[in-house]
């Protein structure tokens, strides 16, 4: 998922945000830039899922063979994982529109200061600063 969630807005054709000489941090133009790269996301993904699910009704076949049938299953469960990580992307791209509509996307859930707009565009569903990533993912190998 890690591949999948670091597209960034230049896999979608936008292009880095430039802020004006005295913009505010999270202003309408920069809500709106992360939006249309957190919209065009949503709906590669979405197409990537009806895809899958049309591809597995045309291919699906009850081969005679044991072996043509098991790596027919594996296939459909490894394309099965893949849509449910996309399904948990999608989840997050909504949430991450939600604190745009609220005003409250840009900014860390842990301390509250700017995450900023660079590391935004490399991670649009990014809620951590970088430090607070950092020491999270500390905490997680500890406990590993």
């Amino acid at each position: 998922m890690a591949e999948a969630e670091n597209r960034g807005a230049k896999a979608f054709g936008f292009e880095p945000y430039e802020a004006g000489k005295d913009e505010d941090y999270m202003s309408p133009e920069q809500e709106e830039h992360f939006r249309g790269i957190l919209l065009e996301w949503k709906r590669s993904l979405m197409e990537e899922v009806d895809r899958t699910v049309h591809h597995m009704q045309d291919e699906a076949t009850n081969f005679p063979d044991p072996n043509d049938r098991a790596t027919q299953e594996s296939e459909f469960s490894l394309e099965l994982r893949t849509r449910d990580r996309e399904r948990k992307l999608i989840k997050k791209i909504d949430e991450a529109l939600g604190r745009i509509d609220e005003h409250e996307y840009g900014y860390c859930e842990a301390c509250g200061v700017e995450i900023g707009v660079r590391r935004l565009e490399a991670r649009p569903t990014a809620t951590l600063c970088i430090d607070c990533k950092t020491l999270d993912e500390i905490r997680e190998k500890q406990r590993g």
